[in-house]
């Protein structure tokens, strides 16, 4: 047999979370619950994962977007996604400019994605978005919640449930 003697153990660090820590992991399961929602819904929950994330954001919705994007030079784009007709594509570069860089920022934040990400993404989905909540000309902001009806698969629930966002905001 030998004999050691052993060290004390060290202190055992407190497992009890701060606030803080509390609600940087709270923001990062909203962030993968809204990311996962896109993913899963790709373009069907699109209106309702932008309309919840845009009003956390300066922007303060979808109508504030609009605003920021035809203040950013982008009327024209902007005009033929509420009107009849086809849609005029918009690059990533000329929403960058539009929206600028903390609108930006709140919004990938919100979403759980990099800048880059939601440029690529509102570039590519951004004008038939805005084109199917302005079916009169003017921008229904209420049917990006509610979907306007139907959903995407028929089942007559919003879009906002059906992107998991209810559950989201009870989680806050």
């Amino acid at each position: 047999m030998y004999s050691e003697t052993v060290p004390p153990a060290a202190p055992r660090p407190s497992l009890t979370p701060t606030p803080e820590t509390l609600m940087g992991l709270l923001d990062s399961l909203i962030a993968g619950a809204v990311r996962g929602a896109f993913e899963k819904f790709d373009t069907a929950g699109l209106p309702a994962i932008l309309a919840q994330v845009l009003g956390r954001t300066d922007l303060g919705g979808l109508g504030g977007l609009v605003d920021a994007l035809r203040r950013g030079g982008l009327d024209r784009q902007v005009g033929s996604w509420l009107g009849q007709g086809s849609n005029m594509p918009v690059s990533p570069d000329e929403l960058r400019g539009a929206i600028g860089d903390r609108g930006l920022s709140q919004m990938a934040g919100g979403l759980g994605i990099s800048i880059e990400d939601l440029l690529a993404m509102l570039s590519q989905h951004l004008p038939q978005t805005i084109d199917t909540l302005s079916p009169n000309g003017r921008l229904e902001e209420d049917r990006a919640v509610t979907g306007g009806g139907e959903d995407a698969e028929g089942s007559g629930g919003s879009l906002s449930d059906q992107a998991g966002l209810d559950d989201i905001d009870r989680l806050r």
